[in-house]
């Protein structure tokens, strides 16, 4: 081409060649790239956005999973509790890495090394919690190792499953007896992992007359092993508890142990009270665990290790049957599972072990005993030696109490009465472990709610201490909120009747009982347009309620205030919180009403404006058409023709005001502006009426919140009054060389050209005589001054 258009003689002819050979050539580049970006976004239209391109770095990837982990910077955190991961914990998580890295040995190599893992692992456990020739199964869910169990003792106790399968268990149904107090949910996972119908599990009742209400009544449960015996069923197993999942109390397993072995029923046993086996001193109801056929374990939160199994422990000689119901496996990576507890436990070592569940023991007993010493607490565990689990209460029917602690005699108590007083006392014991989980996060406790007992707090060290870092200082800190606590409890129940009386004193505000606040009370106020016999929501209502709120939280205040639909209806209320002794309820009452009041007539007058103003706007309309009407019957029909108007004002000027309306919005009225022009300003015109408050609205101190008592009795203020008279007393001789000093300066001041004028030498006479000052409440210490 270039060849070519050299033989063109004509210049001009080979630039225009030239040139089209750059512009094709610019065309079929930018349709080649144009193509091929087209097929790169048909590959990776449909690829998420961290997947394009040739990958990320490992910068990039762990800064997002911390922002996964940890969330934005700007959200606030969910939970005040850290785990406090230490070495020990950095060893378990060690041992999943590792568990990857020895998946890619060879075959041989990997046998003997998961072989060696596993036979350690099981062997330090099986010494550490004295449960000798056992066999041991590592799971992560905590409850999958129970589900396996049962099936080693089908296949156990019906030969012929494997062969017929279901058809066994229909001729003869298997039975699982679980206690009242098991963890919730047990019997229905059981059940749905064994495709069991329902009617399998037997639920065992707790004691109800002799012994701990969380322990399994051992005589019921043996009637009722006869009498499926008796129906043609096979009771197959027990499962018992060595500390409950509510509050740590552990079953007779002594007794269970010998009624399993006479009825050949496998006994399992399960609970945080296992972890004492491994201590020097351990209780005879949980070392009679030792003698069950099998137990669960979690070692992970006992010795605060992140991701490590829970453990199944038992007895079997046929390892058919075992590898049959999935409790061994010939795979490795099924025996890897026992890692991260294999290098965690050599790391540990006996002592550390035994320690770190022997500290979570002690934390429970230092609370116990410091617990026994507060007034109307009620510890739970009645097996206090044993169980390091402790659950208490806040109770307020004691004996030889004060009265507001005691409740009304239990035979002249309705049940509608014992059911509010059942309500009443679990919201304060629920604001209670709230308020303590707050203030001591590094307790670990929770709020439960127990059926017998209703809502308790539980303190757990052996689950949550190594994991949260709890010390003895911490239970000691608990313990002072406790007792800080009992005092915001005690008064609030003591000013509950008043802030009732008080509100039913008082117009316009209604008392809502609710037994589920825990606070002094429920209040709503009834505007003027409040249907009373109406439970569905008030849109008027809740507005008011929604200005009060804020109103109140403007006086920064002690109290705690929140709206809400009412207890048994829709409307809003006024919830009041906790209260400590020196509120003043009157005051209190008196200016929710007060608030309350002045929003709902703020409102009205809002809604009436708009009428007003249209109907003040057509009224000066009105008004004004008539002031025109009257200015041209004045100055005649001549004065407004143009050329003769001009003249005729030119000679005889007219002096006419300006006749003009204005609103006044205060007072809602249509008012001339001649007061205006005449005085050139605008008058205040009528005085708004005050706001409204409280007739016990009262000057506080300085630093004084409101809703404050202030000094009770006429003592203490007479002696305040007393104090600063003194002081004032002392100033005064301080200034002027004592009171003697003070009347010489009197007397000689008559006859000098300063002396005072009569009226003055009348008061000084009078202030030298002890009277009063006619212009201070302090008349020494200004009268001093004036005669000086």
């Amino acid at each position: 081409m270039d060849a070519s258009l050299e033989k063109i003689a004509d210049p001009t002819l080979a630039e225009m060649g030239k040139n089209l050979k750059e512009a094709m050539k610019m065309l079929e580049d930018s349709q080649r790239r144009t193509e091929e970006e087209n097929g790169k976004k048909l590959i990776s239209r449909d690829i998420p956005g961290p997947l394009q391109g040739s990958g990320q770095d490992m910068v990039s990837i762990l800064q997002l999973v911390q922002n996964l982990m940890h969330g934005d910077e700007d959200e606030e955190p969910q939970s005040p509790r850290i785990q406090n991961i230490g070495e020990q914990g950095h060893m378990a998580l060690l041992g999943h890495s590792l568990g990857a890295y020895i998946s890619t040995l060879d075959k041989e190599k990997l046998r003997k090394l998961t072989t060696r893992i596993l036979s350690d692992t099981t062997l330090w456990l099986c010494r550490i919690f004295r449960y000798e020739n056992g066999c041991a199964y590592f799971h992560e869910e905590e409850r999958e190792g129970l589900a396996k169990i049962c099936r080693l003792a089908i296949h156990s106790r019906y030969e012929d499953f494997v062969v017929d399968g279901f058809n066994v268990l229909y001729n003869k149904k298997p039975v699982i007896y679980l206690s009242a107090a098991a963890r919730p949910g047990l019997g229905q996972y059981l059940c749905n992992q064994l495709g069991l119908p329902f009617p399998c599990l037997c639920r065992v009742p707790c004691n109800t007359m002799f012994g701990s209400q969380h322990q399994m009544d051992v005589a019921f449960l043996e009637k009722m092993i006869k009498d499926d015996i008796e129906r043609g069923r096979l009771p197959l197993l027990l499962v018992a508890n060595a500390g409950t999942a509510a509050v740590g109390h552990t079953d007779k397993i002594g007794r269970l142990k010998e009624l399993c072995e006479q009825y050949g029923i496998w006994l399992h046993v399960e609970g945080v009270n296992l972890a004492t086996l491994a201590l020097g001193y351990v209780s005879s109801s949980v070392l009679a665990a030792t003698k069950c056929d099998s137990m669960t374990m979690t070692p992970g939160p006992w010795l605060g290790l992140p991701a490590v199994p829970a453990v199944t422990l038992y007895k079997h000689d046929d390892p058919a049957l075992t590898l049959v119901a999935g409790l061994t496996s010939n795979k490795p990576a099924d025996k890897l599972r026992a890692l991260p507890l294999w290098l965690s436990l050599q790391y540990l070592g006996l002592d550390g072990i035994v320690e770190r569940i022997k500290h979570a023991c002690q934390l429970s007993q230092r609370l116990q005993e410091s617990l026994k010493k507060v007034n109307y607490i009620k510890i739970l565990v009645e097996d206090e030696l044993s169980s390091p689990v402790v659950v208490f209460r806040f109770f307020q029917e004691l004996p030889d109490s004060d009265p507001v602690f005691k409740a009304v005699p239990v035979p002249t108590m309705t049940p509608s009465a014992v059911g509010r007083e059942r309500h009443s006392c679990d919201a304060l014991n629920r604001w209670l472990g709230e308020q303590l989980k707050q203030l001591v996060p590094a307790s670990g406790l929770t709020v439960m709610d127990l059926e017998a007992e209703g809502t308790c707090v539980r303190f757990s060290p052996l689950m949550t201490a190594a994991v949260l870092g709890t010390r003895g200082e911490d239970v000691d800190q608990l313990v002072a909120c406790i007792e800080s606590k009992l005092l915001v409890l005690s008064s609030t129940l003591q000013l509950r009747e008043e802030f009732k009386q008080e509100v039913e004193a008082t117009a316009g505000l209604l008392y809502v009982d609710d037994p589920n606040w825990p606070g002094i009370g429920v209040v709503r106020y009834e505007h003027a347009n409040d249907d009373k016999s109406s439970l569905k929501s008030d849109p008027e209502g809740e507005k008011i309620h929604a200005g009060l709120l804020k109103k109140l939280n403007e006086l920064e205040s002690d109290l705690t205030f929140k709206i809400g639909p009412e207890y048994k209806s829709m409307k809003s209320c006024l919830y009041v919180g906790m209260a400590s002794e020196d509120m003043d309820v009157a005051e209190l009452v008196e200016t929710i009403a007060a608030t309350a009041r002045e929003i709902e007539e703020n409102s009205r007058l809002l809604e009436n404006m708009t009428e007003v103003v249209r109907k003040g706007i057509q009224e000066a309309q009105v008004e004004l058409q008539k002031a025109n009407e009257e200015r041209l019957l004045e100055e005649g029909v001549l004065r407004q023709i143009p050329v003769v108007g001009s003249v005729l004002n030119w000679f005889s000027p007219v002096q006419a005001l300006q006749k003009g309306r204005t609103f006044n919005l205060t007072a809602g009225s249509l008012e001339s502006t001649e007061p205006i022009y005449v005085y050139k300003a605008q008058g205040a015109g009528v005085t708004p009426p005050p706001t409204p408050s409280g007739s016990r609205t009262k000057q506080r101190l300085p630093g004084q919140k409101p809703f404050k008592r202030s000094l009770r009795g006429s003592d203490a203020l007479s002696e305040t009054s007393s104090a600063s008279h003194i002081e004032d007393l002392e100033k005064v001789e301080r200034l002027s060389g004592g009171p003697e000093q003070i009347t010489l300066e009197a007397s000689s001041t008559e006859g000098h050209p300063g002396a005072p004028s009569p009226q003055h030498a009348s008061q000084s006479e009078a202030f030298q005589k002890g009277a009063p000052h006619p212009e201070d409440d302090h008349p020494q210490v200004e009268g001093a001054e004036s005669l000086r």
